[in-house]
């Protein structure tokens, strides 16, 4: 993927998880999706295949609610991408995700991350720099269950990842694609 003037870019894929129930007595972590968020997963699976948003990585927070809405969304991909658990971003604030984001090998070009509000819609405000006004004005009200922000970032490897360094290309969230959906 070229950046501007011949520069590299990398492109980020932010994933918020789908719609999760809150049964009585569970902890946090185990919570699982409920029915909107299970009908919501493969609707943004198909979103991302249809659009060509094929990630090289894809990181998911360990909780139950990712691990289950990417296990969802992933069976589109003619390449069933098994996504790497990694502990450090459930319930990560911002500055986390970006450190964990920064790890990522130079031969990845597209990274999708699948995690949790609010670090994802932090760090989404944070590296977000220009894109369609409707697009980010829509981002800065609210970041829904299922929202899935893909951003370009002119930047030639992942570790320069940083404040403003890249464009919204689209967001979108499973209301769009079913108004049943959420």
């Amino acid at each position: 993927m070229e950046g501007v003037e011949g520069g590299a870019m990398r492109r980020l894929i932010l994933f918020r998880h789908t719609k999760s129930d809150w049964p009585a007595g569970m902890r946090d972590f185990e919570r699982p999706l409920a029915a909107r968020g299970r009908r919501a997963a493969p609707l943004m699976g198909r979103f991302l295949v249809e659009h060509g948003l094929v990630p090289d990585q894809v990181i998911v927070s360990p909780a139950a609610r990712t691990v289950e809405t990417w296990a969802l969304a992933r069976p589109g991909f003619l390449q069933l991408l098994q996504g790497a658990e990694d502990r450090r971003i459930y319930e990560a604030p911002a500055y986390q995700l970006a450190n964990v984001i920064r790890e990522t090998p130079a031969e990845v070009a597209t990274l999708l991350l699948v995690g949790h509000n609010p670090g994802i819609e932090t760090l989404c405000d944070d590296l977000v720099a220009d894109g369609p006004a409707d697009q980010r004005r829509r981002l800065s009200h609210k970041y829904p269950t299922g929202g899935l922000a893909v951003i370009d970032c002119a930047i030639d490897d992942w570790r320069d990842l940083g404040p403003r360094c890249g464009t919204l290309v689209s967001f979108t969230v499973p209301r769009d694609l079913d108004s049943e959906a959420e």
